[in-house]
């Protein structure tokens, strides 16, 4: 009988930690805790990793873990001026979203050439918005470090006449864990072009690309958001997938919306630009300000767009 109380007890001490450590999971969740990864923001781990944890001084790390990736997102955010903590995004979908064209965004034999979509939200029910960074104009070296301190992911799409004389300043975005895409050579509007003048300005960037940044993307956006059924022919000949353009727009000093009801909503595509005080009233670490004060105010995560594609 002894051995068998004893056996009881100890288990009840396993059980108390055990639970300890999956309500510290869930505390550092809710307060918005991401994991120190090269590609952006990453989700930490939940309760039901901890639930596979190694016993005794593996928990005892991973809780201290926590706190500390906690502790040091509030230490960056008040580093740059935030009012509150970015919220972590959750884990990528383990299956991929189906992606289509937005309604009314289609082109003539949109199906039955497969081409790439057009599309301003990414169909999720998780509670996010991703950040898209347009031309690479402002080169910005502050904005490096203020997303790298926040780990706050974003995708850039380059045109090649702005970022030709600094390719050096996106390589390093591109080591942090960007992920960079294809905004055309020169930025035309291209639906006043010929089927082989957009592939030109098209493909011309995918080898600009690969030359420079080691890699053909698969994500093409068409300047200002126009195009006509020869951009979307002409981006499936360059390797392109898809063509997201966006449902908000957010300036230094205020936001411009698609919709009727000027608000955000899960899965909503966001536009910025690479941008200073030459064009604005500010520099692009005060536009990160107000994209993070609006987007954690209304209880949204920054995630990666990559993640659901």
């Amino acid at each position: 009988m002894r051995s068998v109380r004893q056996k009881y007890k100890n288990n009840a001490k396993r059980a108390r930690a055990w639970g300890g450590v999956a309500v510290l999971a869930v505390a550092a969740l809710a307060s918005g805790c991401a994991d120190d990864d090269t590609n952006g923001a990453r989700p930490v781990e939940g309760p039901q990793q901890a639930l596979h944890a190694p016993p005794a001084r593996a928990l005892d790390s991973y809780a201290a873990r926590l706190r500390a990736q906690q502790a040091a997102r509030a230490v960056a955010a008040k580093h740059w001026g935030l009012t509150k903590v970015p919220l972590a995004a959750p884990p990528a979908p383990a299956r991929k979203p189906v992606i289509g064209p937005r309604d009314g965004f289609e082109v003539t034999d949109q199906e039955e050439l497969d081409l790439p979509p057009v599309f301003t939200t990414v169909p999720t029910k998780d509670k996010v918005v991703f950040l898209t960074i347009d031309d690479g104009s402002e080169k910005d070296p502050a904005f490096l470090r203020m997303m790298s301190d926040l780990k706050i992911p974003y995708t850039a799409f380059l045109s090649n006449y702005l970022v030709k004389d600094d390719y050096g300043y996106f390589r390093k975005m591109r080591d942090r864990g960007v992920t960079l895409n294809n905004h055309t050579l020169t930025h035309p509007y291209l639906p006043g072009l010929s089927y082989e003048e957009q592939q030109h300005e098209i493909c011309g960037m995918q080898d600009i690309m690969e030359k420079q940044f080691g890699k053909r993307p698969k994500v093409f956006r068409p300047p200002y958001g126009n195009y006509n059924r020869d951009t979307l022919r002409a981006a499936k000949s360059c390797g392109i997938k898809y063509a997201p353009i966006w449902d908000e727009e957010v300036f230094v000093d205020h936001w411009e919306y698609r919709d009727w009801d000027r608000d955000l909503h899960p899965g909503d595509i966001v536009l910025t630009h690479f941008r200073g005080r030459e064009d604005w009233d500010g520099t692009m670490p005060d536009m990160i300000r107000r994209f993070l004060k609006l987007v954690t105010d209304k209880g949204y995560a920054v995630a990666r767009l990559e993640d659901y594609l």
